[in-house]
């Protein structure tokens, strides 16, 4: 079992940045992928990032360059640098983990089977 909750979320100008966290307990075993997702409503649910459990990271195209992923495992924190936001930014944001997964090359909703609740972002011109 691991419990996830996100926080950091708000309202910001565009070009603005935000760092959303993700506090993960429950689970205390070897190193996992963690991910971030996103839904803007009225849309289906988007991978925006995800880091493995050798650290290595993948991004949607989307926001190359703009987010960065990253996870200090001494806390048990996964985090969302977010850079130059936009407007099309806009979205809840979900951190989503599973303990059985080490390694993937696609960001999918379908690899995960533990979620936090989620933190609004919101980006204004």
């Amino acid at each position: 079992q691991v419990q996830l909750v996100e926080s950091g979320g708000g309202s910001v100008q565009a070009g603005g940045s935000l760092r959303l966290s993700c506090a993960a307990s429950g689970y205390t075993g070897s190193s996992y992928c963690m991910g971030w997702f996103r839904q803007a409503p009225g849309k289906e649910r988007e991978g925006v990032a995800a880091i493995n459990s050798d650290s290595s990271t993948i991004y949607a195209d989307s926001v190359k360059g703009r987010f960065t992923i990253s996870k200090d495992n001494a806390k048990n924190t996964l985090y969302l640098q977010m850079n130059s936001l936009k407007p099309e930014d806009t979205a809840m944001y979900y951190c989503a983990a599973d303990p059985g997964l080490k390694k993937s090359t696609v960001i999918s909703g379908w690899l995960y089977n533990y979620w936090g609740q989620g933190t609004q972002v919101t980006v204004f011109s």
